[in-house]
């Protein structure tokens, strides 16, 4: 009986399936379901975490640079025999600006996996508009390098984003408090300094508190107004892999003399939740898949032992123990593949089900949710060697069968 592979093993095989048709049907709806849930979580814990990201970090820098703190000087090394009283307080922190920010630009520019790099002077003052008058955070920046950063002209809710001498551009609910429009005016006061700016556009940061106390003048503004000229208080940088910027953080700061933050080190609850949601999403993908291959197992194994007398004629006609085993793990990958594509479609009807009709309070989709290509097929191939995997030991049952025995059962 030689036949060359695979053809006699997929008649068999493909033989087999359909005269168990409830059975192989029950299997492929099974594995359907079992891919359907890993493809749907993967994608919905994808969006949700690319959603939360791209919230948390539209209005922060990846990595910022700041001057190191002002520390109070050691007392001197006392004689020994001596002692002295002392009570040392920490030194009250002022703005300062980094040294040689200027130069050091073009060497941050020029670190690999570095997207863009922006100076910043940050610091407290009061918005006065009559006799209203509120604490605000006085952003000065360079618009065109602090787009790059937090994208700012895409917050834009009113206006045009402009930042020439005697402009600024505000939070939303800022403009709503102080009674503001686009074309206003207002005054900007920190300490004894104060100027007065025109209001250029409003924006919307994602943050109502952002949106409420947030002003951004131009750079030379902010540093008259802080008191630091031609200086800058921080050097945000934005990275090209977001997961890299903790890395590349410990490696500035081994190189240079400065505090170096990522937005893992300021969001540290929000990267624990991150990652426990991976491990959670892991976790169910693990038992899913455990529960695929048992369910594939299960009706293999019991296909041998409804098709003992079958198998026990083909061994009869010369059908190898190998042809008999690649027989079973054929059925195990027809099943996983079908499987899979059936799971696959499901999941795209679930995610569209979900953008179609969970909606925010705003009317639109909570967040941007598909099933890429790439974690479809990488779903499938498992889900299909799992299949393969599932029909090991029932193909080694098979393949072990004494043709007699087989026929008499």
């Amino acid at each position: 009986m030689r036949r060359y592979w695979p053809g006699f093993e997929w008649q068999v095989a493909w033989r087999f399936l359909r005269e168990g048709r409830m059975q192989t049907l029950l299997i492929i709806v099974g594995v359907a379901a079992g891919v359907a849930v890993v493809a749907y979580i993967s994608a919905l814990i994808e969006g949700l975490q690319a959603n939360t990201l791209a919230k948390t970090l539209g209005a922060q820098a990846h990595i910022s640079l700041r001057a190191p703190e002002d520390l109070v000087a050691p007392a001197a090394r006392l004689e020994a025999g001596t002692a002295m009283l002392s009570d040392t307080q920490p030194r009250a922190q002022r703005l300062r600006s980094v040294a040689n920010w200027q130069a050091l630009l073009p060497v941050l520019q020029a670190t690999p996996g570095v997207a863009a790099v922006s100076p910043m002077v940050s610091g407290s003052g009061l918005a006065l508009r009559g006799e209203a008058a509120l604490a605000i955070a006085l952003l000065g920046v360079e618009l065109e390098r602090y787009d790059r950063i937090v994208n700012l002209r895409s917050k834009v809710v009113a206006g045009r984003a402009s930042l020439q001498p005697g402009e600024a551009i505000i939070g939303r609910e800022l403009a709503a408090d102080l009674g503001l429009r686009v074309g206003d005016r207002l005054t900007l006061r920190t300490g004894l300094v104060s100027d007065s700016a025109r209001v250029t556009a409003l924006v919307d940061l994602g943050v109502k508190d952002l949106n409420r106390r947030t002003v951004i003048v131009p750079l030379r503004a902010a540093q008259n107004l802080q008191g630091l000229p031609g200086g800058a208080t921080h050097l945000d940088l934005t990275v090209t892999d977001v997961w890299a910027a903790q890395a590349l953080a410990e490696s500035l700061r081994r190189q240079h003399p400065l505090r170096v933050e990522s937005w893992q080190e300021s969001n540290a609850q929000l990267v624990s939740a991150l990652n426990a949601q991976s491990v959670s999403t892991t976790i169910i993908r693990a038992v899913v898949l455990v529960v695929v291959v048992l369910g594939i197992a299960s009706v293999l194994v019991v296909s041998v032992v409804q098709k003992g007398r079958e198998i026990g004629i083909l061994r009869a006609m010369g059908a190898t123990r190998g042809q008999m085993q690649r027989i079973f793990l054929l059925q195990g990958a027809v099943v996983g593949a079908l499987g899979s594509l059936l799971g696959i479609a499901l999941a795209v009807a679930l995610v569209w089900a979900f953008t179609t009709f969970v909606r925010g309070s705003d009317g639109l989709p909570l967040f941007a949710i598909t099933v890429p290509v790439p974690t479809a097929l990488r779903v499938a191939l498992i889900a299909t060697l799992c299949g393969v995997l599932a029909a090991v030991a029932p193909a080694r049952r098979a393949a072990a069968m004494d043709p007699a025995q087989a026929i008499r059962m």
